[in-house]
């Protein structure tokens, strides 16, 4: 966020974030569960082939999966 977008916004997209998370332990009277990093890992994988899916599409390409 902060290459993209310059570090006054990142800070305010993070203290974002934690509000909305620290909103939803309060109304919800629950912990905060931390996913651990493969969690995060996974997702951004399925973002990135995601992402690659539709710029091969934009092309004219399809993706196939190499065999394993």
């Amino acid at each position: 966020m902060r290459a993209k977008h310059g570090a006054a916004k990142a800070i305010v997209a993070t203290a974002n974030k934690i509000a909305r998370i620290v909103y939803h332990m309060l109304k919800d009277k629950r912990p905060y569960v931390d996913h651990g990093a493969d969690y995060y890992e996974q997702k951004y994988q399925e973002q990135a082939l995601k992402k690659l899916k539709r710029q091969a599409a934009k092309l004219g390409m399809k993706l196939v999966p190499a065999p394993a």
